[in-house]
């Protein structure tokens, strides 16, 4: 597999290759004739940005930019950066992205990072970059968390993460199973994989308006550990699977995709929630967290392992301990059948259900919008963690106080 740490690369391989990269062009972004396509992409993966280019001229693309990263500049500004440099980062990168989308580019992200990178480093340095990253980015994460226009992240198997989740096996073998697992939860090793997601989009769009309709003012996850209460607000939309950009331009943001999700009262949540996966977030593998939520506010915090971690998170701004999503996933998700723990959130946030502290997105708001919007949360964060399991039950509360069976045993009911 050229370019990804192997010697020979199959014609099936290059066949998922490229039909990856041909759905996150037609029906990820559903890139439009003469848009621009800017592209963050990690360094190790320029061959599938170089097909995903391909697609996007052959769909009529007027440019395609891609920003590459290489993530161990991280580790090393850690490791060797001098201690103003942790509360620094260029706003002007994130402008030109911020000034392209407002002329109407459209966005895709590869997502695959190495999630032991900063494994050993000072926490508290890592919640200084973590922070200052989200202050510099914080008008893009608006736009793109409000759909200003139509984007998508798609994932990449890069060697550092094929390791991480296989470590048992050879560099090469890890690297291999990890594309096939990819293949398979992006539903390209199947003949049609466009129909397949058009079926797809379609299951999941029957699920949201199901719960729309249902107009539950709370949800109540129950089973080990958890006993959580989220008040849902007024006017909440529900979303799973495509959405609509302000463009008009319908997009799936998610490839892979398992979730319905929409936006919490940020004073409404109380009781206890145990982690039911590790969150992997900045460089770290945060195991069994624990948290006790009052008012809507995390008020104790504990985890097995990467506490700092945790704990530094959530004290990024005032929202930063308060909810901004809740999401359903049922446990037959492909994902969660796989057996995989991927810790990466793109993966594992659609093996099971979620909440996720801070912002909220506009597109679960009423109109659209959550400036000024009561009950809506606000941060420089939006940080997706697992609380669901075939072990963790969900009822509906109805604005007159009856509870209805949502998920039993982590099945939609």
């Amino acid at each position: 597999m050229l370019g990804y740490g192997m010697t020979n690369q199959s014609t099936d391989f290059e066949t998922k290759l490229d039909r990856l990269a041909a759905i996150a062009v037609r029906h990820g972004v559903n890139l439009q004739p003469g848009q621009e396509l800017l592209i963050n992409a990690p360094v190790t993966a320029v061959d599938l940005v170089r097909a995903v280019a391909r697609h996007a001229y052959r769909a009529g693309a007027r440019n395609v930019l891609p920003q590459f990263a290489d993530q161990e500049l991280s580790r090393i500004q850690l490791e060797n950066g001098p201690d103003a440099s942790f509360d620094y980062a260029p706003a002007w990168r994130f402008e030109a992205v911020e000034k392209a989308i407002a002329g109407g580019a459209a966005l895709l992200s590869i997502a695959g990072a190495n999630p032991n990178l900063l494994a050993g480093c000072d926490p508290a340095k890592i919640a200084r970059m973590q922070t200052a990253q989200a202050m510099a980015a914080r008008g893009l994460s608006a736009l793109v968390g409000g759909f200003a226009v139509n984007w998508s992240i798609i994932p990449f198997a890069d060697p550092a993460w094929a390791r991480a989740v296989f470590p048992n096996a050879a560099p090469e073998a890890a690297v291999s199973l990890l594309w096939d697992a990819i293949f398979a939860a992006t539903r390209t090793d199947v003949a049609d994989p466009a129909a397949n997601w058009r079926d797809h989009a379609a299951s999941l769009a029957a699920r949201t308006a199901m719960l729309n309709e249902k107009r539950f003012s709370a949800l109540h996850f129950s089973g080990p550990g958890t006993d959580l209460h989220v008040g849902l607000l007024p006017g909440h939309v529900w979303i799973g699977g495509a959405a609509d950009s302000r463009t008009g331009i319908r997009c799936l943001p998610n490839i892979p995709t398992e979730e319905v999700f929409t936006m919490p009262h940020r004073d409404q949540v109380s009781g206890t929630v145990r982690a039911s996966k590790p969150l992997s977030y900045a460089g770290t593998l945060i195991e069994g967290i624990e948290v006790r939520f009052e008012s809507g506010r995390i008020v104790q915090a504990d985890a097995r392992t990467g506490t700092d971690v945790f704990r530094n998170l959530i004290a990024t701004d005032e929202g930063a301990s308060r909810l901004g999503e809740v999401a359903l996933v049922p446990d037959a998700s492909p994902i969660s059948q796989s057996g995989l723990l991927f810790q990466n959130t793109l993966f594992d946030e659609n093996a099971a259900s979620h909440i996720a502290i801070g912002r909220a997105l506009a597109v679960n708001a009423p109109g659209g919008r959550t400036e000024g919007l009561e009950g809506a949360n606000n941060s420089l964060i939006h940080v997706d963690w697992m609380i669901g399991s075939a072990e963790i039950d969900v009822e509906g509360i109805r604005s007159d106080g009856v509870a209805e069976p949502v998920m039993r045993q982590g099945a939609f009911v």
